[in-house]
């Protein structure tokens, strides 16, 4: 190593904190331009594109200013004599390979991270860092790990080496003025940015991949971990409650008071001869299948030509096939949310995640109260996204990963067991709950659908570590499980609705891409349903309230959505969100409630589903704000509780 006073021809002298800041730069520029070919340059457009590099060079820049804020603040600490050492040149170069080694190794967690969501790092990413074990199995699963971190190693000391070759560290010594002003620089920079720079600065064109293009992976996920949770009332738009209250009851939400839905719920009684849609008689049970990451577009049944899934295209055409049913989130936890409490996604963390979840009004409340088992089976381990606290706060009795024996698991991933070893232990433990002669309703996710996309061998004609050789395995598991099912004496009294929890990808060019929220839904029951289609738009939130009417349970009218064999008379409409922007799809437009009370409209074709953006309706603004502020207003006090504690004993 050169000595540290040597001072070469090729050398020239540098800040430690410049060099970091070269670096980094280089680094996140070139990212960018990898992201943006892997999107494809005509998906973003030539303007947008431009705006997405001007864009990103500002945030780069205010993200420099907070990562080279510490060494600017070691370098006034730093005494003189240190500076000029020879162990303190070796101490920062060596320094310099780490630093150059952390951020490459970001920018290649990004891009996968770009692959699974065509996001920079957002409040996912944020998850990710708390749920460690299943993220990282999961890359170690999907990825070869020990190689990659081999090449990020040796790249970086490439790097450093050929840096070192054409600079070497500044060893001037500094006065305390000079030191002084360092500070003052340090102190100004992290200051400067956090005023300057704002993450809704990235939505600066209408197209979405060039805003995602623009963002730095370190600022944005900053921005989402003080962002986890959006306060409606302090960063949407707003209305008089009062008003929010009569725009829903013209929209047939009238949401009778709890209270007086849980004193009848065991005195309940109906007939045969209540309207109870399509069906020829009531379920005495339900079997609601939640499908990892199953958009509408890999089904047979809804127009895909790959053959991925020929026992759920029997399936939907022996069942009832809804054509136009949109997930509400991009993730499982907003599809539980739909799916267990039937209301619209709030902004911010799912429900699931939230404290004071316990004893809402959802699906397991309300039949558990008239006398059903209730189950949410998982073959994850379900503290994950704090899926077992949820359901056992809502009188689920949760089975996951734990309570499977080593003799029932044909494979696993770090996600869970097979979907066939996950659907063998359903049946055992329906075959229990019949057995005593009591009525069950069992929420059952999958998990197989998900990277790393692994599955046992010999069950399909594809290969594994792809997600359409998971789509097909997971169709062989379903088709396996309703063969299995129709052998066992409950079968038919049961249905089986079969629904994704979210779409494998929502990456478009505008912010909520209408048509990557299509998933399918089937209700399965040939003993008492006959085969058809289902064509109104319906909305994931609706499915819970439809599920307590076909079975009698009073209660339906609790629901934020609709019970949809009632709803002819009501306006057909849908909820599609991401963590931060709140969706509302009807009448062929689409209202976006964006934070800084922002709102926009988009007119949607209605055969492509494509959008385009279109001047705003008032009406359709008025009923968006009512939905999304009343769902948030109500659980933030409470109002979503189900039962009063003295009612809960009572029942009980």
């Amino acid at each position: 190593m050169n000595s540290p006073t040597a001072n070469t021809t090729k050398q020239r002298p540098i800040l430690f904190a410049a060099l970091i800041g070269l670096i980094a730069v280089s680094f996140w520029l070139i990212l960018r331009f990898v992201l943006w070919f892997n999107v494809g340059p005509a998906q973003t457009g030539f303007a947008p594109s431009i705006a997405a590099l001007g864009l990103g060079a500002w945030f780069d820049t205010w993200t420099l200013a907070y990562l080279i804020t510490p060494f600017l603040i070691l370098s006034t600490l730093l005494p003189n004599r240190w500076r000029v050492s020879k162990a303190s040149h070796i101490i920062r170069w060596t320094l310099a390979w780490v630093i150059a080694f952390s951020l490459l190794f970001g920018v290649i967690s990004e891009f996968i991270f770009w692959q699974e969501f065509t996001t920079r790092f957002n409040f996912i990413a944020v998850d990710y860092l708390i749920y460690t074990n299943e993220v990282i199995g999961n890359i170690r699963e999907s990825y070869p790990v020990p190689l990659i971190m081999a090449g990020i190693g040796l790249f970086s000391l490439v790097l450093v080496l050929v840096l070192r070759k054409y600079f070497r560290f500044s060893d001037a010594p500094r006065t305390y003025k000079q030191r002084f002003a360092i500070l003052a620089v340090a102190m100004i920079l992290p200051t400067l940015s956090y005023n300057v720079a704002n993450i809704d600065q990235a939505q600066a064109t209408n197209n979405a991949y060039a805003n995602e293009l623009s963002g730095n992976g370190l600022f944005t996920l900053a921005a989402a971990m003080r962002r986890n949770e959006l306060d409606y009332d302090k960063f949407y738009q707003t209305m008089d409650q009062n008003k929010a209250d009569e725009t829903l009851a013209s929209l047939g939400v009238t949401r009778t008071p709890l209270t007086n839905i849980t004193r009848h719920i065991m005195k309940a009684n109906f007939t045969e001869k209540e309207e109870i849609g399509p069906f020829t008689r009531r379920p005495k049970n339900v079997v609601l299948i939640s499908v990892e990451s199953l958009s509408a577009e890999y089904l047979g049944a809804y127009g895909s030509k790959d053959n991925l899934t020929p026992n759920l295209d029997k399936i939907a055409a022996q069942g009832l096939k809804f054509e136009n049913l949109f997930a509400t989130g991009t993730r499982t936890v907003r599809g539980l949310d739909a799916l267990s409490l039937g209301a619209p996604p709030i902004p911010g963390q799912a429900i699931v995640h939230r404290p004071n979840n316990d004893h809402l009004a959802t699906v397991g409340e309300f039949m558990e109260a008239k006398g059903y088992q209730t189950y949410f089976i998982y073959g994850g381990y379900g503290y994950f996204d704090n899926m077992n606290a949820y359901f056992r706060g809502n009188d689920y009795k949760v089975i996951d990963r734990t309570d499977f024996n080593a003799d029932e698991i044909a494979a696993e991933n770090v996600w869970g067991v097979a979907d066939e070893s996950l659907f063998n232990h359903t049946l055992k433990t329906l075959d229990q709950s019949f057995a005593k002669n009591q009525p069950f309703f069992a929420h059952v996710m999958t998990t197989s659908n998900h990277r790393p996309f692994t599955f046992p061998e010999g069950r399909v004609d594809m290969p594994q570590g792809n997600r359409d050789g998971a789509v097909k395995y997971t169709d062989y598991a379903l088709g396996k499980f309703i063969e299995d099912a129709k052998t066992k004496p409950w079968f038919k009294d049961t249905l089986f609705v079969i629904v994704a929890d979210h779409c494998a990808s929502v990456a478009g060019k505008t912010k909520l891409p209408v048509a990557k929220y299509h998933i399918p839904l089937i209700f399965y029951a040939p003993d008492m349903l006959a085969a058809g289609t289902y064509k109104r738009m319906a909305s994931q939130i609706d499915i819970a309230p439809t599920l307590i009417d076909l079975v009698g349970v009073k209660g339906d009218d609790t629901f934020f959505g609709q019970s949809l064999f009632k709803a002819q008379n009501t306006p057909a409409r849908a909820f599609i969100s991401n963590y931060q922007e709140l969706g509302y799809y009807k009448d062929n437009t689409l209202i976006v409630l964006s934070p800084k009370q922002k709102a926009e409209a988009f007119k949607i074709d209605p055969v492509t589903l494509d959008a385009e953006k279109t001047d705003m309706n008032q009406q359709l603004l008025d009923e968006a704000i009512a939905y999304y502020q009343t769902a948030s207003r109500e659980f933030k006090k409470g109002a979503l509780k189900e039962f009063p504690p003295k009612t809960v004993v009572a029942l009980k």
